[in-house]
């Protein structure tokens, strides 16, 4: 207890700030591998990490400490070639600048925006739809399936996809952020047999995503034109616009804006005037 009091009270302004940096760096690192296969090989490389700290720090084992000491330098030159595509995708995003940028505007309401006019008018028109809303889980897996777009959320670039007997109609388009990644994309089906008989495998896709993930699944049922949204394993039927709405405002929300505090908004807008 003697101990941590010490810490404390050697504590200043400048020790803070030194910490929030390297907070905020290595935040910033698990956020932009957030989605991909590196977070797997973090993971793992973390796992190895803390196990080789923990046995060489309990049983005084003399080659095993020297393997470890003469493979640093290797394991220096390794992280940067397997890491290489993260590393070039944050120096990208330094370059932009403003990338902490609170993007409530662009990654939320635009999106909820447009994904609720395409899911009226697929509605109306009877056309098949399944839509799934990326959130703190990655979903490159399922990217991977499909064809990459990487363009903006729009509903008319919705409707063009889902339109029937085109090329992407069949399969789930994937939004991260602001952005469609991919479409046609295959979904695991859920566990168990959905309750109505009458719901298909574009339904139990969209419930195998979100039972899995943390992720939200909209579908435009092609028979009825009934629109449905999933999330946590469940589906909830028979929704207008208005309520799609208010359900995606509830759940969606950018990744940005539920962990970072108001002053890195603050700090994103002015390094983006810089």
């Amino acid at each position: 207890m003697s101990d941590i009091l010490y810490v404390f009270t050697r504590l200043n302004l400048l020790s803070v700030i030194d910490i929030l940096l390297v907070a905020l760096i290595f935040y910033g690192l698990f956020r932009l591998m957030q989605g991909t296969q590196a977070v797997q090989l973090l993971r793992g490389v973390i796992i190895v990490v803390l196990l080789t700290i923990l046995i060489t720090s309990v049983l005084k084992l003399a080659a095993f400490s020297w393997l470890i000491r003469n493979s640093l330098s290797a394991l220096l030159v390794a992280i940067p070639v397997i890491f290489q595509p993260e590393l070039r995708r944050a120096l990208e995003r330094v370059g932009r600048a403003g990338f902490l940028t609170n993007r409530q505007e662009s990654t939320s309401d635009l999106v909820i925006e447009e994904v609720c006019q395409a899911c009226h008018r697929l509605a109306e028109r009877r056309h098949g739809a399944l839509i799934v809303l990326e959130r703190e889980t990655g979903l490159q897996e399922y990217i991977d399936t499909g064809t990459r777009l990487e363009s903006k959320v729009s509903a008319e670039l919705l409707l063009t996809i889902f339109f029937p007997n085109t090329a992407l109609h069949d399969g789930a388009v994937i939004i991260r952020e602001d952005e469609i990644v991919a479409a046609a994309c295959v979904l695991p089906l859920a566990g168990d047999m959905m309750p109505d008989r009458q719901l298909g495998l574009r339904h139990r896709a969209a419930v195998g995503a979100t039972e899995e993930t943390d992720a939200i699944s909209i579908v435009v049922s092609e028979e009825t034109g009934i629109i449905s949204i999933a999330h946590n394993g469940r589906m909830i039927r028979r929704l207008d616009v208005k309520r799609l709405g208010k359900i995606l405002q509830a759940f969606y929300r950018p990744r940005l804006q539920r962990v970072l505090p108001r002053w890195l908004d603050w700090i994103g807008r002015l390094t983006s005037r810089v």
